[in-house]
C-alpha cells in the first residue's frame, strides 16, 4: 500500500516524522515533489479566490498525488501539547481534501486539549489494521527521527550564530522557510549579498516567561513559538530581521505588528515581505538589496 503525503503546509509542522512513522508500519510513502510553477498554478485554480497562498500551494501538492497512491494523509491539526491552537485553516483541510481528491483521505484530529498525541496515533494504526505493538514501534521511530532533526537544527544554529558575519533573522512559518520556490530562494539571495541568513526555526525556545509589555497572550502555537525564539535571537545582536508572510494569511497580519514592534524596540532593522503566486523576482530582489544596503 502506498500513502501519499503533500509536501506543504502541515507537513512542515512535523517533517520526517510522518514518512518515518508510515514506513515503519510497512507502507510505501510517496511525498509530492518540491513546489514548482505547475503545482502553484493548479493549486491556485483549485482554491477559493480568498484562500491564503499557503493553502493554494497545499492544494497543488494534493492534486499532484491524485491517482499515484492508494490514500493521501491529511491530518486535522487543532491544538498542540501546550494546548495552543494551530491556524484555523488547518482545521478544515481534510474536509477540503475529500471534496477535491478522488483518492481516499486518511485523517485523524490532533486535538491535544482533549486527547494526547499517542492516543490519536493509535487510531491511525487501527485504521491501517496494524497492531498496537507495530504502531508503538513506528511512533517511537518517528519521534526519534524528529528529535534528531531538531538537535541537528539547533547544532546548526549554534555554529552559524557565532560566526563573525552580519546575520539576518528570517521569520516565517516553516512551510515558507523551507520551500525555496515559495520564498523565491531568499536564503541563497541573502548569501549572495554577503549576509548570513538565520532561520528562526533553528533557534531553541526561550524558557523565560514572555514580557506582557512586548507580547500579548497568544493562543496560536506559531505566535507563541516565534515570540519565544525572537527573545533568544535578540541576545545575539542580529544585523536585521525579515518576516516573510503568505498573502491573505490572517494570523500573520496580527502577529506582524508585534514582531515588528519588538525588533524596532531592540533597534534591529526590519523588513516585511508578502509572497503569493504573482510575486515578481525582480521586485523581490530589489527589496532585499535595498534592505541589506541599509544595514551597512
Amino acid at each position: 500500500m502506498t500513502i501519499g503525503i503533500p509536501r506543504a503546509l502541515v507537513y512542515w509542522k512535523m517533517p520526517l516524522f510522518w514518512e518515518t512513522f508510515f514506513e515503519y508500519l510497512g507502507l510505501k510513502v510517496l511525498l509530492s515533489p518540491k513546489t514548482n510553477k505547475e503545482i502553484v498554478k493548479i493549486g491556485s485554480e483549485l482554491s477559493d479566490p480568498e484562500a491564503c497562498f499557503s493553502i493554494k500551494v497545499y492544494l497543488g501538492h494534493l492534486n499532484w498525488l491524485e491517482g499515484k497512491c492508494d490514500m493521501i494523509f491529511v491530518p486535522r491539526l487543532k491544538a498542540d501539547r501546550r494546548h495552543l491552537e494551530y491556524c484555523p485553516r488547518f482545521f478544515g483541510l481534510p474536509d477540503l481534501a475529500k471534496i477535491i481528491s478522488k483518492t481516499p483521505i486518511l485523517t485523524e484530529t490532533f486535538e491535544q486539549r482533549k486527547e494526547v498525541f499517542e492516543k490519536t496515533i493509535a487510531k491511525i494504526g487501527r485504521a491501517l489494521k496494524k497492531s498496537k505493538a507495530e504502531t508503538d514501534s513506528a511512533l517511537q521511530a518517528g519521534l526519534f527521527r524528529e528529535r534528531k532533526e531538531k538537535e541537528e537544527k539547533e547544532k546548526q544554529f549554534l555554529e552559524k550564530i557565532n560566526l563573525k558575519k552580519k546575520k539576518i533573522i528570517l521569520v516565517s512559518h516553516p512551510y515558507n522557510l523551507y520551500d525555496d520556490y515559495v520564498n523565491m530562494g531568499i536564503k541563497g539571495k541573502l548569501e549572495e549579498l554577503g549576509v548570513l541568513p538565520i532561520f528562526i526555526d533553528w533557534a531553541p525556545l526561550s524558557d523565560k516567561k514572555l514580557s506582557r509589555e512586548d507580547w500579548p497572550n497568544f493562543h496560536w502555537e506559531f505566535a507563541e513559538e516565534i515570540a519565544r525564539k525572537i527573545e533568544v535571537l535578540l541576545g545575539y545582536q542580529p544585523a536585521g530581521a525579515i518576516e516573510i508572510s503568505s498573502f491573505a494569511c490572517g494570523s500573520d497580519a496580527v502577529i506582524k505588528e508585534f514582531v515588528e514592534k519588538r525588533f524596532k524596540k531592540a533597534k534591529v532593522p526590519f523588513l516585511y515581505l508578502i509572497i503569493d503566486e504573482q510575486t515578481g523576482e525582480a521586485g523581490f530582489q530589489t527589496r532585499l538589496e535595498a534592505f541589506v544596503d541599509t544595514i551597512g
